[in-house]
Formats: C-alpha cells, sequence, structure tokens
C-alpha cells in the first residue's frame, strides 16, 4: 500500500461510524437498490448485500414482480419492492384506455414516495435496457436530485446518462462507476476528446468536467475517482479474475460510505481528532472507500478461489475487507 492510499484510507475511516449504544435502526445508511428485471437478479442481490454486509443498517431492492419473487428466495434480510414495471408486450389491458402500469411517470410515482424513507439510491444493477425501466429510473433520479440524495449510477443507467447527460449533469452528489467500454460510450457521447489527454487521470477529469462536477470511478487495473477538481487513484492490489458481478458489489459499498456520510454531516459522532471533513470532498472518500473495499474482497477471494472465483465470492469478504484495510473505529477516543 503506498503512503498516499494509506493516507487517504486514514481519511475515509473517519467517516466509519463507531457502534455506539444510542443509535437506533437507520441512522447509519438506508440504501436502496433500483434495478432487476425477469432476466437479471443476481446483480441487485450482489449490490444490497454488499451494502448491507459492509454496514448500512437497512438495504432494499426495487425491481419487477418477476425478479423480487426470486430475490426474495436469496437472503431474507433485504427488503425487496416489486414496484419495477417492463414494458408490455401485448396490447393495453383495456381498449380505449391505457394501462397505467406501462406509464413511466406512474410507476415512477411510488418508488419517489419511498425515497422520504432513504439515504442513497444506487440505480442500475440488472436493469437491463428494457424502455419503460429506463424511463422510469430516469424520473427516480431526477426525484432523488430535487432532494439532494446521493446517486450511484452503474451499469445499464448509464444508458440513461449517454442518452440525456442532463439528467446527472451538475448533481456533486452523483457517482458514475463506468467500466471501460461504458466509459468510451460517455466520452463519445460527450465528444470528451481523450486523445487530448496525455496524463494518467486526464481522461476521468475531462468527463468529470464535462459533466459538471459529478464524481465518476474509472475501473481497471487502477481505479481513478475524480469529480473534474480532485482526483484520487485506488492502485490497492485486486483478484486477478474478471467474473461478472463484481461492479455490483463497488456500487453497494460506495453506497453504504455515502449513508455514512449523511450520518457524519447529521454529527452523530463527533470527531475529535482533526478538522471537520466537507461534505463535497466526501463524495470522493465514500468513492475510494467502496473501490479500496472492492478490490480487497476480490483479493481475498481470489486467494481462497482462484480461477472458480464469482461475485458471491466478493460478499462473503466484505467484512474481512473492510477490518483488514479499515478495523473498528475507537469510540471511546471519539
Amino acid at each position: 500500500m503506498s503512503a498516499t492510499t494509506r493516507n487517504v484510507l486514514g481519511k475515509v475511516k473517519r467517516m466509519v461510524p463507531p457502534m455506539l449504544d444510542r443509535l437506533h435502526k437507520g441512522q447509519l445508511g438506508r440504501v436502496a437498490v433500483i434495478g432487476g428485471s425477469e432476466d437479471y437478479t443476481g446483480a441487485p442481490y450482489f449490490s444490497a448485500m454488499a451494502s448491507a454486509r459492509l454496514g448500512c443498517d437497512m438495504s432494499h431492492v426495487v425491481c419487477t414482480p418477476a425478479a423480487a419473487a426470486v430475490i426474495k428466495t436469496y437472503s431474507p434480510n433485504l427488503m425487496v419492492h416489486p414496484l419495477m414495471r417492463q414494458s408490455p408486450s401485448r396490447e393495453p389491458s383495456r381498449e380505449g384506455e391505457d394501462d397505467p402500469e406501462a406509464n413511466p411517470d406512474h410507476v415512477a410515482r411510488k418508488i419517489i414516495e419511498m425515497l422520504g424513507r432513504l439515504h442513497v439510491l444506487v440505480v442500475g444493477p440488472g436493469l437491463g435496457r428494457d424502455p419503460l425501466m429506463q424511463a422510469t429510473v430516469a424520473r427516480v433520479i431526477r426525484a432523488a436530485r430535487d432532494s439532494n440524495m446521493p446517486v450511484v449510477v452503474d451499469a445499464d443507467a448509464l444508458q440513461i446518462v449517454h442518452n440525456d447527460p442532463d439528467v446527472v449533469r451538475g448533481y456533486r452528489y452523483a457517482v458514475l462507476t463506468p467500466n471501460v467500454v461504458e466509459f468510451k460510450r460517455l466520452c463519445d457521447a460527450l465528444k470528451v476528446d481523450v486523445g487530448a489527454q496525455t496524463s494518467e487521470t486526464g481522461k476521468v477529469e475531462a468527463l468529470a468536467r464535462e459533466l459538471g462536477g459529478v464524481t465518476i470511478i474509472q475501473k481497471g487495473y487502477k481505479d481513478l475517482i475524480s469529480n473534474g477538481e480532485v482526483t484520487l487513484v485506488s492502485d490497492l492490489e485486486g483478484g486477478k479474475k474478471r467474473s461478472g458481478g463484481q461492479g455490483d458489489t463497488l456500487t453497494g459499498a460506495v453506497a453504504t460510505f455515502l449513508g455514512w456520510r449523511k450520518a457524519y454531516l447529521d454529527g452523530l459522532w463527533k470527531d475529535c481528532e482533526m478538522p471537520a471533513l466537507e461534505a463535497d470532498e466526501m463524495m470522493g472518500l465514500a468513492a475510494f472507500g467502496g473501490s479500496a473495499i472492492t478490490r480487497e474482497c476480490s483479493r481475498l477471494a481470489f486467494l481462497k478461489k482462484g480461477r472458480s472465483l464469482q461475485a458471491s465470492d466478493l460478499t462473503d469478504e466484505v467484512h474481512s475487507a473492510f477490518m483488514g484495510l479499515l478495523g473498528e473505529v475507537d469510540a471511546a477516543k471519539l
């Protein structure tokens, strides 16, 4: 671990809430993952479970009814809400009258009503490219933005940004987590001249500036994290197996750190050792913390599983990764 990484992790640790007797259920993070369709049930589960394993108090999945029936069998610890809808494969159910379940405003309204009970949204895992799903999520993101709720945008939800960048443009509480292909698509859509960037971090900085200061995690051999002004490099060793679903652990981990960010800003505990962390600074720190935890999960899982590593193996390592990188916070010292 480099000295720079160690110093950044020291700041990340200050965001970790101590386990205090006076805290009650829900104060240390209420996260919802929006995604999951008939064909994709694993991704939202891995994201929500990573969030729960890392330490958020309440972890929700908002998905289609077909996905909900499956995801509920994966774990009784998640709260699963079958509120999303896919485009109907038939004509409207009543002649001359539109089916409200095919109206994105109608579907989104039920989800938006949940936002007051949540701290952080993750959108994208298992979402797919269904037009109704995409339109619904776009409306929910805008509503979350109106209430200043942090939003982590991943996977197929990045298609929404690709088609309409203004959904997140200028929103400093949005975190985007594109892989190599998704990053290139975003740069192409926004006409970011990646060829003009000569530094390691130049591309992610240029894209973040073009989107008005959102935080971007450019996933790769190193995770490059930037809002266009401040850039962090997450260079911890990871595993060498690239199985599908590992990015879902990242989104869930980042979401939990964002939930802890809110607890820190709400003053649920007092950090007496150093000057207070700033709200915008903690967006990058949450992204770095989620990246570091995911990379360590991957490293630990690969040591045990090697080529057979799967996304579920990362889920099993979340707490070990947390303890190895950050350890428990000594409440007495705070």
